[in-house]
């Protein structure tokens, strides 16, 4: 019995592939697979980016990562550039598949480029994991130049989904990574320094929230990135100075003296 498939397969800083799959049952009942890689005419050679997803559960900031089948190795959602396709449009498309959500605020901050991320041993122990095998001189071992962007997801509307070569990819809170591969952990806390820098500029709770929300939810957020306590009457005041909320009906749960005015961004 035989079978064709395609699968589309993102492996964290080094490629975005769609494998063409032959497999087809022996006659002892074993697999067989063979695999065709795809070449450089089809993906921009020495450019990857790497992608910091963000989420809000409520109470802690969250990212998104991969642990890679029977490796290990833990690593940043990421991937290659298509000949003809903008940056922008590949690392949307990258997020989307891992998340679902097709509409992403999206941040570029940072290229990482050091002799110290050229690492092809990675990719071929990702490789070997799944009994593929990668000629030495292939375009997916070469070195690669990494330009990061944060995504910023409401955490309740992600159903997060691994690549095919995962075992899973799971929330973690931004204290509590695992170890991540090549320069990985410093993306993350450029991402983190990047993000801490646009909260008074760009709208960043706003794609961390629901479309309303309390003032004590939007302190909640910039609290949970900046990772330390702030005072409720300084930060209201400082947020409506910014003029960029607009405040609704109050959120009635009980006693109506004290419930909060709902807000939503402009």
């Amino acid at each position: 019995m035989s079978h064709y498939e395609t699968i589309v397969i993102i492996i964290s800083g080094k490629a975005y592939l769609s494998i063409q799959n032959f497999s087809f049952e022996t006659a002892t009942g074993r697999k067989e697979m063979s695999i065709e890689l795809p070449s450089s005419s089809e993906y921009l050679p020495h450019i990857a980016y790497d992608s910091v997803i963000f989420g809000f559960n409520g109470k802690k900031l969250r990212i998104l990562i991969l642990e890679y089948h029977n490796t290990g190795l833990f690593a940043l959602p990421g991937g290659f550039v298509k000949r003809g396709e903008d940056l922008s449009d590949a690392v949307q498309r990258g997020v989307m598949e891992r998340t679902g959500i097709s509409s992403i605020y999206l941040e570029q901050f940072h290229t990482f480029g050091t002799m110290a991320r050229f690492q092809p041993e990675i990719m071929e122990s990702i490789l070997e994991a799944h009994n593929l095998s990668i000629d030495p001189d292939h375009w997916m071992l070469d070195r690669f130049m990494s330009i990061a962007h944060y995504a910023l997801i409401n955490y309740d509307d992600v159903t997060p989904v691994p690549d095919p070569l995962s075992d899973s990819i799971c929330w973690y809170e931004v204290n509590a990574l695992p170890p991540l591969i090549l320069d990985h952990r410093l993306i993350v806390d450029k991402a983190l320094d990047q993000i801490r820098t646009d909260l008074n500029s760009k709208p960043i709770g706003k794609s961390l929230l629901p479309e309303r929300f309390t003032m004590k939810d939007l302190q909640h957020v910039h609290e949970a990135i900046l990772g330390m306590p702030l005072r409720r009457s300084t930060f209201q005041r400082k947020m409506l100075s910014l003029d960029i909320l607009e405040r609704h009906e109050k959120l009635f749960s009980g006693k109506a003296h004290k419930a909060p005015y709902l807000y939503s961004f402009k």
